[in-house]
């Protein structure tokens, strides 16, 4: 069915919003709201008729989502006369319950609501977002899209803590894995790119941008991920630390003082490239890097190393791997961190072209060398665009 899907992205302290028609990929209207609850609450609005842009106090979601549809009204006209098909919300967190996108109903909302526990950052933000969302279009089919649904397929040894078995269950502490809807976008590109049908293929792809995750996918369903209960394991991110050793934890709180949120803080909030760099922007760590810091230097280092840890495990879950695809806003744009994550690999078949990699491209594209029995890719990721599309399938098939 021709039309437009809203997409929806309420998070912690922002919401994104895209207006895309799923057949053609165009998009025809985008924005952010950020700093929500701050007293310079910023809205930014694209549109074929113009930019908006404006400073004001953001109360909450609520308060951002309802500045917004005004906005749309006010520059072009009322969503509920746009030729909207469909609405859908990323949904950070599925848990046990959900593993596929989900019709949105009273029941759902409860659902993700209870699920809180296992995002508090996250959850609670997309369930304001839909509230508010079906309120303003009620007529609307709404759609859940979970980060954790990808995951779902991931083999028991891979998702199971070595934990008491039933504290964990009474907890639902598992692998449940984030950034999916891109993971599962990102590989299904990889594969249409080479020809291949995706359950020929084993990939690892790897989402690198503030937040940063890896996934091992054979024959199309994933079988590992590096970032677990919380998206705060595995690969060193712009704020989080990834990866440590649990006793830091019971360390920091008996030698310290600290407290759980207090640690809680320090390692999504002061770790990562951050807390050891002082910045959590790449492009301002690389500048601190080219200007001789060593802070910097050693950041990176540690974010590389890391990194080549992931893709070496991955390679011998798979049993070899066929294609390596970069995407996310480091990923895409990052000439060093792709060549470095891949360099001396030539015995395993992976082959990095340093001309091809130094080109700028906003395109899917090849970056290894002729002779790399793997191909090493670049494929910019779309969530916005994956959910729209899992929106109208589900809603019309």
């Amino acid at each position: 069915m021709s039309g437009t899907v809203l997409v929806i992205n309420s998070g912690s302290s922002s919401i994104k919003f895209q207006l895309v028609h799923p057949d053609t990929a165009e998009l025809v209207a985008h924005g952010l709201i950020e700093r929500i609850g701050e007293p310079d609450g910023h809205i930014v609005y694209n549109h074929s008729t113009g930019l908006v842009d404006r400073n004001l106090p953001i109360a909450d979601h609520r308060d951002g989502l309802k500045l917004v549809l005004d906005i749309v009204a006010e520059v072009g006209r009322p969503l509920r006369e746009a030729g909207v098909i469909a609405v859908g919300h990323r949904v950070v967190h599925g848990g046990n319950v959900f593993s596929a996108p989900t019709l949105i109903d009273d029941a759902v909302v409860a659902e993700i609501a209870d699920l809180s526990a296992l995002a508090p950052l996250h959850n609670p933000a997309n369930v304001i977002g839909i509230e508010v969302a079906r309120e303003e279009l009620p007529d609307v089919p709404h759609v859940a899209v979970f980060d954790t649904a990808f995951f779902h397929t991931l083999p028991a040894a891979a998702s199971t803590y070595a934990i008491d078995r039933d504290v964990a269950t009474a907890n639902q502490i598992r692998r449940y894995g984030f950034h999916g809807t891109s993971h599962e976008y990102v590989s299904g590109r990889a594969a249409a790119f080479l020809g291949k049908d995706p359950a020929e293929l084993n990939q690892i792809v790897l989402h690198l941008g503030n937040g940063a995750s890896a996934s091992a996918i054979k024959g199309g369903k994933a079988i590992d991920t590096s970032m677990g209960l919380t998206p705060l394991e595995g690969l060193v991110m712009g704020t989080r630390s990834g990866d440590i050793d649990p006793g830091i934890i019971l360390h920091l709180n008996r030698n310290s003082g600290m407290t759980v949120d207090q640690i809680d803080d320090l390692l999504n909030r002061r770790s990562g490239l951050k807390g050891l760099s002082g910045v959590n922007d790449f492009r301002a760590l690389l500048e601190l890097v080219d200007a001789g810091d060593q802070d910097a230097k050693l950041a990176y280092d540690v974010y590389v190393h890391r990194l080549r840890k992931y893709i070496g495990a991955y390679i011998v879950a798979l049993g070899g791997v066929d294609v390596i695809t970069f995407t996310g806003g480091v990923g895409e744009n990052n000439i060093g961190v792709r060549r470095d994550s891949l360099a001396g690999l030539g015995r395993l078949g992976i082959e990095v072209d340093d001309a091809l990699n130094t080109t700028k491209s906003r395109d899917e594209r090849r970056i290894s060398a002729a002779s790399s029995a793997t191909a090493v890719l670049v494929v910019p990721t779309n969530e916005e665009l994956a959910i729209a599309r899992a929106a109208q399938a589900l809603v019309f098939g």
